[in-house]
């Protein structure tokens, strides 16, 4: 009897056990790739584009591996960005030569952050269970990486050497950290900078930028950005002074708008596209629910043309909860939404 009370104990416990991994990961869900990702940049960065590549490949049928060819990288880049999920990755022009030179590319990467502020750019890659890092480590050794004492520390290569190799590399990737525990790999085109990755990331802060990934929830590929980013990038201020004049006309008339605390736009998958902004005070998400919703279904000074022209933006598809409000698009055949909309000056989502 004490043996089979111990095997049932036993047992009980691996199915409870068995069950918070089960709960932790559906709990997980959208924040596991993109929100888990913003935890990890750096807290100065103002502007996050999210690309899930093993998402990307779903989507598309695409079936990549570690002995692809670059020219099989160039096709999956090309038909992604046929599908509008590639404007926002750091690694497009660098993807043929990483496949063949350094034994990484969005063809076998599990997903890609690349965070841009004020102290400098990062690349964070997630990397698949079962990723061969020592093949890595070989490669980066004999391209002419100088090879870092610390396992976890930088490995130092340099714009000079990326410019020797067979085809373009994006700078972003002069320098490497290889975080085998964590399955990533970073790069920057500062050492330095990468150097204090851990200790610079945002972790889970709740601000505008955690609130409006985890509004967008799993995304192929996304851009967002922190309100102040934004409201000067983002929004109407670098348009033309015409523009200028004609969107205060149509805010205006619209009954005003807020400003942000966070702004995303992601591309999820079937198609749809999902746009977020965070504000201040629940009131505020609530009034320019409405405000922003009629901006987006007229005109669109400083892009030309109508957003009806670009997407539909049904009477449900805009939504404010708490600080946040979302709208759900529907692009129309041949637009290029996000592309198109993660880059100002955009009407809806000016300050």
């Amino acid at each position: 009897m004490r043996r089979r009370w111990i095997v049932l104990t036993v047992v009980a416990a691996l199915v409870v056990a068995a069950a918070v991994v089960l709960v932790g990961r559906l709990l997980g869900g959208d924040r596991s790739r993109l929100a888990e990702a913003l935890a990890l940049a750096p807290s100065s960065a103002v502007r996050f584009s999210w690309t899930d590549w093993a998402g990307v490949r779903e989507e598309l049928g695409a079936e990549l591996s570690a002995s692809s060819s670059g020219t099989d990288v160039d096709d999956l880049l090309a038909e992604a960005f046929d599908r509008d999920l590639s404007s926002t990755t750091a690694l497009d022009e660098s993807a043929a030569t990483l496949q063949e030179e350094l034994g990484f590319s969005p063809a076998t990467i599990d997903w890609e952050l690349f965070t841009q502020g004020p102290d400098g750019a990062m690349v964070i890659m997630g990397l698949p269970d079962g990723f061969d890092l020592a093949g890595l480590r070989e490669r980066l050794r004999a391209v002419g990486f100088s090879e870092p004492d610390d396992a976890a520390g930088v490995w130092r290569g340099g714009v000079d050497l990326l410019e020797g190799l067979g085809g373009p590399v994006t700078p972003e990737l002069a320098a490497l950290q290889v975080d085998e525990e964590a399955g990533l790999l970073v790069g920057s085109d500062d050492p330095a900078f990468l150097e204090q990755r851990a200790d610079l990331a945002r972790g889970h802060d709740d601000d505008g930028v955690s609130e409006v990934a985890d509004a967008v929830g799993s995304a192929l590929s996304a851009a967002v950005a922190t309100g102040d980013q934004a409201c000067s990038s983002l929004a109407m201020t670098d348009a033309d002074p015409a523009d200028r004049t004609r969107a205060s006309e149509l805010v205006e008339q619209a009954g005003g708008v807020h400003p942000l605390t966070g702004f995303a736009i992601a591309a999820r998958a079937g198609g749809e596209v999902r746009v977020a902004m965070a504000f201040e005070t629940e009131d505020q998400a609530r009034a320019d629910a409405d405000s922003r919703s009629r901006l987006a279904a007229g005109p669109a000074p400083g892009q030309g043309g109508s957003f009806p022209e670009r997407f539909t933006l049904g009477k449900g598809d805009v939504v404010a909860s708490g600080r946040v409000l979302t709208m759900d698009l529907t692009p129309v055949e041949g637009s290029f939404v996000v592309s198109d909309l993660s880059h100002g000056p955009v009407l809806f989502a000016t300050c």
